[in-house]
């Protein structure tokens, strides 16, 4: 293969101009990346564009990883630490030539590398960075963990006295596998993979014959492997060792967590186990420390819905309640709102159960109903630490509910979640909870209830035409809308590992209680309160989900299955 530079290469094809490499020359310097990385990263050209002009140039063939079933003998030719670290897979092997799949077919050590380590002659293949990762966490996190189970079962006694520190640490999950016991490598392989894949929680489920480990992305659990039934035991004592928790206790819940460090990346790892019939059940949940949403528009509100929010948050004192099922995202936007508010003017002290960002400048206490202090208790004694705005990780009873609609009364802003269908029905949840209509009407100043739908993947997206069923399904009228509209869809790629969605946004309703919507809160009338409501520029949920569907954010079936669509 003719060496060629990648920037000459596109400044020939007409991708770029010469500006323009100078440009991501200069960003190269601070960026330290490849020059491809720097271009899609700072949005000069897509990865698409990079690939489709790579084909050209230099005659390579483009791969769909998603597609390829690799063998696992491919993990002897090229190492896992040369694989991560060039991002190249190993495909196949015909003859002496080994195809390569590559994100940059222009790196050539990379390719000596391989070349070196395999002893065979490297035929290049270009593929995403995003299918390159994947197939590295498929093929080696898998042959990861098999190796471990394997050398588990090889061995006549449990291992737990393998595992090194107990309480809350930092693990290197690249630095400790391979000179670490079986049980540790196993484990490191289930989390990496969750990582790698963008997993938000891990399912550690033991079965009657085996144990399940499943992972949710984008809110939807895949099933990755199984796991033999008699290494249970060494899995879980691994888990509780890694997160602090009493190894010896199984028969009752427990709650742990640790931080570890994948790439340079930290993540934190929030651990509860459950005893079932089969064993104890543990559940991951992945906190990616540089992976925070830090404003509104970042979490998916725009337009009539960003405007209404950002109204409520000129408010300096009152209740304000995020409501949504779990999962919903309400904890992300209660933090991000906290962000916003958080200035060197005010004292912001937050309850949670448990804490789950550290959030520099706020004053966060940890809720222990062992200790004593539940929510709310721990609001008392906060509401003596002269706050000016106080976050109550979420209201659960009667007490707390109380507390929290008094210090808004009082002056202080209140911000909370509260488990509810929609902003009304919040209104009938606080009555339940003994929340009288004439507190709700005094403290409350706005309800914002959300769900979390996928987006479809922006790689794969195509248009197509909607049946009458599907446009009647969301509120629309056939008659007017099956000529001529269009909805979208993703037909699967390697970038969204063939789901057809590529992560998630908000869909909202924001209900502001401005003095007509007090009036009919404080007289109880359900019909007067909904009339108010509507009158004050609320707009519904499914109003929300239906601008998603047509401006191609997501789709029909996303939005029956996350968000409830009624006449």
């Amino acid at each position: 293969m003719k060496f060629t530079r990648l920037g000459d290469l596109l400044v020939d094809a007409g991708v770029i101009s010469d500006e323009q490499l100078m440009q991501a020359l200069a960003a190269q310097k601070e960026t330290h990346q490849r020059l491809g990385e720097t271009l899609v990263s700072t949005g000069v050209i897509t990865e698409r564009q990079l690939i489709d002009a790579l084909q050209m140039q230099l005659g390579i063939d483009y791969i769909d990883l998603s597609e390829v079933e690799i063998e696992p003998e491919m993990t002897k030719l090229i190492p896992k630490n040369i694989a991560k670290k060039n991002s190249i897979v190993p495909i196949r092997t015909r003859g002496d030539e080994l195809y390569l799949a590559m994100s940059d077919p222009l790196n050539f050590m990379a390719m000596e590398e391989a070349r070196a380590a395999s002893r065979k002659r490297v035929v290049p293949m270009i593929a995403t960075r995003t299918g390159v990762d994947h197939a590295i966490s498929m093929l080696y996190g898998t042959e990861g963990a098999k190796r471990a189970i394997r050398e588990l079962q090889q061995e006549t006694e449990q291992i737990e006295g393998g595992a090194r520190n107990i309480g809350l640490r930092t693990s290197d999950l690249e630095d400790e596998r391979d000179s670490a016991a079986p049980a540790v490598r196993l484990v490191d392989n289930v989390i990496e993979r969750g990582i790698t894949d963008r997993a938000s929680d891990i399912h550690i489920e033991p079965q009657e014959e085996d144990v399940r480990v499943r992972m949710r992305i984008d809110g939807i659990l895949h099933e990755e492997f199984n796991i033999p039934k008699e290494l249970q035991q060494s899995l879980t004592s691994r888990v509780k060792v890694m997160c602090g928790m009493d190894v010896t206790q199984r028969r009752v819940p427990q709650d742990g967590r640790a931080i570890v460090r994948l790439r340079g990346r930290e993540a934190d790892l929030r651990v509860s186990t459950l005893p079932t019939v089969h064993g104890e059940k543990i559940v991951i949940r992945i906190l990616d420390r540089e992976n925070k949403l830090n404003t509104a528009e970042e979490l998916g509100f725009y337009g009539h819905n960003l405007e209404m929010y950002n109204d409520l948050l000129k408010n300096r004192q009152g209740v304000i309640l995020l409501v949504g099922p779990t999962g919903s995202g309400k904890s992300s936007t209660l933090f991000t709102i906290i962000g916003r508010l958080n200035t060197e003017e005010v004292n912001i002290i937050t309850l949670e159960d448990p804490v789950e960002y550290n959030i520099a400048g706020v004053t966060q206490v940890q809720v222990n109903e062992k200790a004593g202090t539940s929510f709310a208790e721990g609001l008392r004694s906060v509401l003596r630490q002269d706050p000016d705005i106080v976050s109550v990780g979420e209201i659960r009873d009667a007490e707390t509910a109380d507390i929290a609609m008094r210090a808004a009364v009082t002056g202080h802003l209140v911000l909370s979640t509260l488990h509810a269908n929609d902003a009304l029905a919040t209104l009938d949840r606080l009555t339940d909870i003994g929340v009288e209509p004439y507190m709700q009407a005094t403290a409350l100043r706005g309800i914002v209830s959300q769900r979390l739908v996928r987006r479809i993947c922006p790689h794969c997206k195509e248009e197509y035409t909607p049946d009458a069923s599907e446009t009647e399904s969301i509120g629309l009228d056939p008659s007017k809308y099956t000529q001529g509209v269009k909805f979208y869809r993703g037909r699967g790629c390697p970038e969204c590992f063939n789901t057809g969605y590529r992560g998630r946004t908000v869909v909202a309703e924001v209900m502001v209680v401005d003095r007509e919507v007090r009036s009919a809160i404080h007289s109880g009338d359900r019909a007067a309160i909904r009339s108010a409501v509507m009158k004050s520029g609320f707009e519904p949920i499914n109003v929300n989900a239906r601008e998603l569907v047509l401006d191609g954010t997501t789709t029909v079936d996303e939005v029956l299955r996350a968000v409830y669509v009624a006449d």
